[in-house]
């Protein structure tokens, strides 16, 4: 088993070294233990809370899912809206016909009003003439002939006062038959307004259950836009930092930023970044993908170690592998240099040695755009496991 190689430096300078890397440490921890517990706070089910590419995929799938629910609550939304207007629709026509039907009511009651009035007017007459048949009645037929012109006379007199009577018996009984017939007809309008408010007040019951509903189902809504924003905001802070931390690998001419570089398959670098597992079980288009390829490609092992993290954790696993590694200088042509700086760390393949205490690297992803670029960078800071 190799032993790791540590250059050796002044003791001064190696017990500073020492406590820089330890707060770097600390910083790298502490960031990835806020970030993993706001994750899980939000609902992220994040397994490992110091990988940074495992928290982006978990956010991402977090939020992916919150939108998947976030369609179904808003097709929801919309059967309730639509329920809700053809609650409002019937019962608008419901309030239109309990408007005709109380116009209609108002209309029957004034004419049983107005028979009513027939009714008395015609008793009226009816009585006036009772009491003339009652007075001419006191004559004896004898008085009653004496008093007539002639036979003929009394007569007539007879058959008036029988054919009014008679009339205005009639009249009553047809003005009564009518007054009681426009009495049903109202008392089965006043059933049916009665049953039709009451219909209407179940529609509106309904509806306004349908309003309740689509109340709470807009507050979900609100609740995963806003859980979904904030995983934007995490991964938007996440590469922040990590981008900040690689501002010294892009360079100001980050190699002609291509997609494809450095022999890469382009199997792999064509397509979108994070959408297929290489054969080390790596993200493609992600620095360490990159330099897995370039040490297999060179013929050395490459361990498989997806799953196992970022770049900022190469070290510590070539360390339990009993892979060599210098830490701030002692490069080689063919290492995978390693930054633990920021939330993931970085990978670059060692291209040059330039001797000035800078190398010559490729790399993927310095500038979290998942493309290739080149750049001259200080061994300091850096480790570099010798594969």
């Amino acid at each position: 088993m190799s032993i790791t190689k540590i250059k050796t430096m002044p003791k001064q300078k190696y017990q500073k070294s020492l406590f820089t890397i330890g707060r770097r440490i600390i910083s790298v921890r502490t960031v990835l233990a806020v970030v993993a517990l706001t994750a899980l706070v939000g609902g992220a089910a994040i397994t490992h809370a110091d990988k940074y590419d495992e928290q982006i995929k978990a956010l991402s799938a977090d939020s992916a899912a919150k939108a998947g629910v976030l369609n179904g609550l808003e097709n929801q939304a919309g059967s309730y809206q639509a329920a809700i207007g053809q609650y409002q629709t019937q019962i608008d026509a419901l309030q239109t016909q309990i408007n005709a039907n109380q116009a209609q009511q108002a209309s029957l009651q004034q004419q049983i009003v107005e028979k009513q009035n027939e009714v008395t007017q015609q008793k009226g007459y009816l009585s006036e003439d009772i009491r003339n048949m009652y007075v001419d009645g006191q004559l004896s037929t004898i008085e009653e002939l004496a008093t007539s012109k002639n036979l003929s006379d009394y007569v007539d007199k007879e058959e008036y006062r029988t054919s009014v009577q008679n009339k205005i018996d009639a009249t009553i009984k047809q003005i009564a038959a009518l007054q009681e017939q426009l009495q049903k007809q109202k008392t089965q309008l006043d059933q049916l307004v009665d049953s039709e408010k009451a219909q209407n007040a179940q529609l509106a019951s309904a509806q306004g259950q349908q309003q309740q509903l689509l109340s709470y189902n807009q507050g979900q809504q609100d609740a995963y836009n806003q859980q979904i924003s904030a995983n934007s905001s995490k991964i938007a802070s996440l590469r922040q930092q990590q981008l900040a931390a690689n501002a010294r690998f892009i360079g100001s001419i980050p190699g002609g930023g291509t997609p494809c570089g450095g022999g890469y398959p382009s199997a792999w670098c064509n397509a979108p970044q994070d959408s297929i597992i290489d054969s080390w079980g790596m993200y493609n288009r992600e620095c360490i993908s990159y330099t897995a390829f370039r040490v297999a490609a060179s013929g050395r092992y490459m361990p498989y170690w997806g799953g196992r993290g970022n770049a900022n954790q190469w070290p510590g696993d070539a360390r339990s592998a009993g892979i060599p590694m210098d830490y701030g200088g002692g490069a080689r042509v063919g290492d995978v240099a390693i930054s633990t700086a920021g939330a993931f760390g970085h990978a670059m393949y060692v291209e040059g040695v330039n001797g000035n205490g800078t190398v010559f690297v490729s790399q993927y992803n310095a500038a979290l755009n998942g493309l290739y670029s080149t750049n001259t960078v200080s061994e300091s800071g850096l480790y570099f496991i010798h594969f």
